[in-house]
Protein backbone atom coordinates (compact mmCIF):
# COMPACT_ATOMS: atom_id res chain seq x y z
CA UNK A 1 0.00 0.00 0.00
CA UNK A 2 1.18 3.29 -0.34
CA UNK A 3 1.40 5.04 3.27
CA UNK A 4 1.39 8.29 4.54
CA UNK A 5 2.63 8.41 7.95
CA UNK A 6 1.33 10.90 11.03
CA UNK A 7 3.26 11.38 14.06
CA UNK A 8 5.22 13.40 16.09
CA UNK A 9 7.14 12.58 19.54
CA UNK A 10 10.30 10.54 19.14
CA UNK A 11 7.90 7.44 20.59
CA UNK A 12 6.46 7.90 16.97
CA UNK A 13 9.68 6.60 15.36
CA UNK A 14 10.30 2.99 15.83
CA UNK A 15 6.82 2.99 13.83
CA UNK A 16 7.82 4.79 11.06
CA UNK A 17 11.29 3.12 10.56
CA UNK A 18 8.94 -0.28 11.02
CA UNK A 19 7.10 0.93 7.81
CA UNK A 20 9.73 2.26 5.90
CA UNK A 21 11.90 -1.20 6.29
CA UNK A 22 8.83 -3.25 5.22
CA UNK A 23 9.61 -4.35 1.36
CA UNK A 24 5.46 -4.36 1.12
CA UNK A 25 4.65 -0.78 1.48
CA UNK A 26 5.73 2.09 0.89
CA UNK A 27 5.76 5.50 2.96
CA UNK A 28 4.89 8.46 0.53
CA UNK A 29 5.11 11.41 2.98
CA UNK A 30 4.64 12.06 6.64
CA UNK A 31 2.49 14.62 8.74
CA UNK A 32 3.74 16.08 11.67
CA UNK A 33 3.11 19.02 13.94
CA UNK A 34 4.65 22.31 13.02
CA UNK A 35 7.77 23.14 13.87
CA UNK A 36 7.93 24.67 17.33
CA UNK A 37 10.28 26.39 19.81
CA UNK A 38 12.87 24.22 22.11
CA UNK A 39 15.69 25.13 24.39
CA UNK A 40 17.04 28.68 26.04
CA UNK A 41 16.94 30.13 22.61
CA UNK A 42 13.39 29.44 21.64
CA UNK A 43 14.94 28.03 18.23
CA UNK A 44 12.02 26.50 15.93
CA UNK A 45 13.01 22.87 15.74
CA UNK A 46 11.55 19.90 13.83
CA UNK A 47 9.37 17.11 15.45
CA UNK A 48 11.76 14.04 15.78
CA UNK A 49 9.49 12.23 12.93
CA UNK A 50 10.03 15.18 10.85
CA UNK A 51 13.97 14.49 11.38
CA UNK A 52 13.47 10.75 10.51
CA UNK A 53 11.58 11.29 7.53
CA UNK A 54 13.87 13.65 6.09
CA UNK A 55 16.96 11.74 7.06
CA UNK A 56 15.23 8.99 4.63
CA UNK A 57 14.06 11.57 1.75
CA UNK A 58 10.46 11.82 2.06
CA UNK A 59 7.91 14.64 2.47
CA UNK A 60 7.17 16.27 5.39
CA UNK A 61 3.62 18.08 5.62
CA UNK A 62 3.58 20.65 8.36
CA UNK A 63 0.04 21.66 8.72
CA UNK A 64 -0.71 24.25 11.35
CA UNK A 65 -4.33 22.20 11.44
CA UNK A 66 -5.28 19.51 9.66
CA UNK A 67 -8.29 21.03 7.82
CA UNK A 68 -6.03 23.38 6.13
CA UNK A 69 -7.07 23.47 2.33
CA UNK A 70 -3.52 22.95 0.78
CA UNK A 71 -2.64 20.29 3.30
CA UNK A 72 -5.85 18.21 2.05
CA UNK A 73 -5.39 19.22 -1.20
CA UNK A 74 -1.80 17.75 -0.91
CA UNK A 75 -2.98 14.46 0.25
CA UNK A 76 -5.80 13.98 -2.15
CA UNK A 77 -2.79 14.66 -4.73
CA UNK A 78 -0.52 11.81 -2.72
CA UNK A 79 -3.83 9.30 -2.98
CA UNK A 80 -2.34 7.04 0.17
CA UNK A 81 -3.75 3.55 0.60
CA UNK A 82 -3.93 4.12 4.49
CA UNK A 83 -2.33 6.12 6.83
CA UNK A 84 -1.02 4.97 9.98
CA UNK A 85 -1.13 7.29 13.20
CA UNK A 86 1.21 7.34 15.90
CA UNK A 87 0.84 10.40 18.39
CA UNK A 88 0.59 12.92 15.63
CA UNK A 89 -1.39 15.48 18.48
CA UNK A 90 -4.40 16.73 15.97
CA UNK A 91 -7.89 15.60 15.68
CA UNK A 92 -8.42 14.40 12.05
CA UNK A 93 -11.34 16.23 10.68
CA UNK A 94 -13.80 13.96 8.43
CA UNK A 95 -12.59 15.62 5.34
CA UNK A 96 -9.23 14.01 6.28
CA UNK A 97 -10.47 10.97 7.19
CA UNK A 98 -12.47 10.19 4.06
CA UNK A 99 -9.34 10.71 2.01
CA UNK A 100 -7.62 7.09 2.42
CA UNK A 101 -9.20 4.47 0.66
CA UNK A 102 -8.15 2.36 4.10
CA UNK A 103 -8.87 5.28 6.22
CA UNK A 104 -6.32 5.67 9.00
CA UNK A 105 -4.53 3.52 11.66
CA UNK A 106 -3.91 4.29 14.88
CA UNK A 107 -1.26 2.93 17.51
CA UNK A 108 -2.78 3.40 20.95
CA UNK A 109 -0.84 2.59 23.76
CA UNK A 110 -3.18 0.80 25.84
CA UNK A 111 -5.32 -2.20 25.66
CA UNK A 112 -8.47 -0.81 24.44
CA UNK A 113 -11.21 0.26 25.61
CA UNK A 114 -9.28 0.87 28.48
CA UNK A 115 -7.46 4.43 28.73
CA UNK A 116 -9.00 5.59 25.62
CA UNK A 117 -7.20 9.37 25.90
CA UNK A 118 -4.21 11.28 25.83
CA UNK A 119 -2.09 9.76 28.38
CA UNK A 120 -3.08 5.95 28.29
CA UNK A 121 0.90 4.67 29.99
CA UNK A 122 0.65 7.27 32.53
CA UNK A 123 -2.75 6.66 33.69
CA UNK A 124 -2.04 2.45 33.79
CA UNK A 125 0.40 3.25 36.15
CA UNK A 126 -1.38 5.55 38.09
CA UNK A 127 -3.78 2.85 38.58
CA UNK A 128 -2.05 0.35 39.86
CA UNK A 129 -2.86 -1.65 35.98
CA UNK A 130 -0.24 -4.60 36.19
CA UNK A 131 -0.72 -5.72 32.39
CA UNK A 132 -1.00 -2.98 29.43
CA UNK A 133 -0.13 -3.04 25.77
CA UNK A 134 -0.60 -1.24 22.67
CA UNK A 135 -3.62 -1.30 20.03
CA UNK A 136 -4.17 -0.77 16.24
CA UNK A 137 -7.62 0.74 15.41
CA UNK A 138 -9.67 2.32 12.49
CA UNK A 139 -10.38 5.75 13.80
CA UNK A 140 -13.58 7.24 13.80
CA UNK A 141 -14.53 10.66 14.85
CA UNK A 142 -15.18 9.48 18.33
CA UNK A 143 -12.45 9.83 21.11
CA UNK A 144 -10.42 6.18 20.91
CA UNK A 145 -13.63 4.40 20.13
CA UNK A 146 -12.79 2.93 16.55
CA UNK A 147 -12.95 -0.89 15.86
CA UNK A 148 -9.51 -3.00 17.09
CA UNK A 149 -7.32 -4.96 14.32
CA UNK A 150 -4.91 -5.93 17.16
CA UNK A 151 -3.26 -5.97 20.12
CA UNK A 152 0.35 -6.94 22.07
CA UNK A 153 0.34 -7.29 25.74
CA UNK A 154 3.04 -5.85 27.77
CA UNK A 155 3.65 -6.34 31.88
CA UNK A 156 4.12 -3.01 33.80
CA UNK A 157 7.04 -3.72 36.06
CA UNK A 158 7.05 -2.92 39.81
CA UNK A 159 9.71 0.21 38.92
CA UNK A 160 8.62 0.96 35.73
CA UNK A 161 7.85 5.26 34.71
CA UNK A 162 5.98 6.04 32.49
CA UNK A 163 9.07 6.75 30.21
CA UNK A 164 10.49 3.68 30.93
CA UNK A 165 6.99 1.82 29.64
CA UNK A 166 6.20 4.28 26.78
CA UNK A 167 9.85 2.95 25.45
CA UNK A 168 9.35 -0.65 25.38
CA UNK A 169 5.32 -0.27 24.18
CA UNK A 170 6.93 1.86 21.08
CA UNK A 171 8.96 -0.84 19.71
CA UNK A 172 6.13 -3.60 20.58
CA UNK A 173 3.78 -1.42 18.96
CA UNK A 174 5.77 -0.71 15.62
CA UNK A 175 5.82 -4.29 14.94
CA UNK A 176 2.40 -4.58 15.58
CA UNK A 177 1.44 -1.70 13.07
CA UNK A 178 3.90 -2.94 10.59
CA UNK A 179 1.72 -6.60 10.74
CA UNK A 180 -1.41 -4.35 10.93
CA UNK A 181 -0.95 -2.85 7.41
CA UNK A 182 0.39 -6.04 6.28
CA UNK A 183 -2.80 -8.06 7.31
CA UNK A 184 -4.93 -4.65 5.55
CA UNK A 185 -3.31 -4.87 2.38
CA UNK A 186 -4.37 -8.58 1.82
CA UNK A 187 -6.82 -8.72 3.64
CA UNK A 188 -6.66 -10.99 6.39
CA UNK A 189 -7.18 -8.74 9.37
CA UNK A 190 -10.73 -7.26 10.25
CA UNK A 191 -11.78 -4.00 12.81
CA UNK A 192 -13.46 -5.80 15.39
CA UNK A 193 -15.70 -3.16 17.30
CA UNK A 194 -14.49 -2.74 20.98
CA UNK A 195 -16.74 -4.01 23.89
CA UNK A 196 -18.98 -1.35 25.55
CA UNK A 197 -17.96 -2.37 29.01
CA UNK A 198 -14.51 -1.61 30.44
CA UNK A 199 -14.21 2.10 28.85
CA UNK A 200 -11.56 4.27 31.11
CA UNK A 201 -10.29 7.62 30.02
CA UNK A 202 -6.92 8.71 30.09
CA UNK A 203 -7.04 12.76 29.61
CA UNK A 204 -3.66 14.33 29.51
CA UNK A 205 -2.08 14.53 32.98
CA UNK A 206 -1.58 18.12 34.03
CA UNK A 207 0.77 19.98 37.03
CA UNK A 208 -1.30 20.01 39.29
CA UNK A 209 -2.37 16.51 38.82
CA UNK A 210 1.10 15.54 39.99
CA UNK A 211 0.97 17.10 43.32
CA UNK A 212 1.69 14.21 45.76
CA UNK A 213 -0.92 14.44 48.32
CA UNK A 214 0.81 12.91 51.56
CA UNK A 215 -1.74 11.39 53.42
CA UNK A 216 -2.03 8.90 50.27
CA UNK A 217 -1.10 5.62 50.95
CA UNK A 218 2.43 5.28 49.95
CA UNK A 219 1.94 2.75 47.21
CA UNK A 220 -0.41 5.15 45.69
CA UNK A 221 2.77 8.00 46.15
CA UNK A 222 5.19 6.06 44.36
CA UNK A 223 2.60 5.08 41.19
CA UNK A 224 1.89 8.82 40.89
CA UNK A 225 5.34 9.52 40.82
CA UNK A 226 6.51 7.19 38.54
CA UNK A 227 3.45 7.79 36.31
CA UNK A 228 4.64 11.19 36.04
CA UNK A 229 8.06 10.62 35.30
CA UNK A 230 9.32 12.37 33.16
CA UNK A 231 6.43 14.26 32.63
CA UNK A 232 4.83 16.41 33.85
CA UNK A 233 6.80 15.44 37.12
CA UNK A 234 5.29 14.78 40.16
CA UNK A 235 5.90 17.60 43.14
CA UNK A 236 5.58 18.64 46.48
CA UNK A 237 6.84 21.69 48.59
CA UNK A 238 9.38 22.08 50.78
CA UNK A 239 10.07 25.41 52.76
CA UNK A 240 7.75 27.28 49.86
CA UNK A 241 9.29 26.03 47.01
CA UNK A 242 8.46 23.33 44.65
CA UNK A 243 10.14 20.32 44.95
CA UNK A 244 9.71 17.94 42.13
CA UNK A 245 10.14 13.74 42.98
CA UNK A 246 12.17 12.30 40.71
CA UNK A 247 12.35 8.60 42.42
CA UNK A 248 11.22 7.69 45.19
CA UNK A 249 10.29 3.87 46.76
CA UNK A 250 8.09 2.40 49.34
CA UNK A 251 9.55 1.59 52.21
CA UNK A 252 7.02 -0.59 54.89
CA UNK A 253 9.52 -1.01 57.67
CA UNK A 254 9.24 2.67 58.43
CA UNK A 255 6.07 3.43 59.94
CA UNK A 256 6.79 6.43 62.65
CA UNK A 257 5.99 9.14 60.43
CA UNK A 258 3.37 11.01 60.18
CA UNK A 259 1.80 12.42 56.26
CA UNK A 260 4.59 14.69 55.08
CA UNK A 261 6.85 14.70 58.04
CA UNK A 262 10.60 14.26 56.63
CA UNK A 263 13.04 12.26 58.00
CA UNK A 264 17.14 12.02 57.28
CA UNK A 265 19.25 9.82 57.90
CA UNK A 266 22.93 9.81 57.03
CA UNK A 267 22.15 8.26 53.73
CA UNK A 268 18.79 7.86 53.17
CA UNK A 269 15.54 10.39 53.42
CA UNK A 270 11.98 9.44 54.29
CA UNK A 271 9.13 10.87 53.94
CA UNK A 272 5.57 9.44 56.15
CA UNK A 273 2.17 9.30 53.32
CA UNK A 274 -1.19 7.97 54.74
CA UNK A 275 0.29 4.19 55.36
CA UNK A 276 4.13 3.74 55.47
CA UNK A 277 7.13 5.83 54.40
CA UNK A 278 8.16 6.19 51.23
CA UNK A 279 12.49 6.85 50.71
CA UNK A 280 12.87 9.98 48.01
CA UNK A 281 15.55 8.46 46.36
CA UNK A 282 16.48 11.79 43.72
CA UNK A 283 14.75 14.98 44.05
CA UNK A 284 15.11 17.74 42.22
CA UNK A 285 15.11 21.71 43.79
CA UNK A 286 14.03 24.75 41.84
CA UNK A 287 16.56 25.94 39.88
CA UNK A 288 18.78 22.57 40.21
CA UNK A 289 19.72 19.80 38.56
CA UNK A 290 18.37 16.24 39.70
CA UNK A 291 20.57 15.04 42.61
CA UNK A 292 20.43 12.16 44.92
CA UNK A 293 18.06 12.74 48.28
CA UNK A 294 20.68 12.40 50.62
CA UNK A 295 22.70 14.96 49.02
CA UNK A 296 20.09 17.55 48.76
CA UNK A 297 18.83 16.94 52.37
CA UNK A 298 22.58 17.46 53.76
CA UNK A 299 22.61 20.57 51.81
CA UNK A 300 19.25 21.88 52.74
CA UNK A 301 20.05 20.84 56.36
CA UNK A 302 16.49 19.53 57.72
CA UNK A 303 15.34 20.26 60.96
CA UNK A 304 13.60 17.97 63.37
CA UNK A 305 10.33 18.75 62.59
CA UNK A 306 10.53 19.34 59.09
CA UNK A 307 7.84 18.24 56.57
CA UNK A 308 6.72 18.12 53.01
CA UNK A 309 3.52 19.69 51.14
CA UNK A 310 2.81 21.85 54.39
Amino acid sequence: MKLVFAGTPEVAVPALDALLASERHEVAAVVTRPDAPAGRGRRLVASPVAERAQEAGIEVLRPVKPRDPEFLERLREIAPDCCPVVAYGALLPRAALDIPGRGWVNLHFSLLPAWRGAAPVQHAIMAGDEITGASTFLIEEGLDSGPVYGTVTEEIRPADTSGDLLTRLAFAGAGLLAATMDGIEDGSLKAVPQPADGITLAPKVSVEDAHVDWSAPALRVDRLVRGCTPAPGAWTTFRGERLKLVQVTPAPDRTDLAPGRLAAGKNNVHVGTGSHAVELLWVQAQGKKPMRAADWARGVRIGAEETVGG
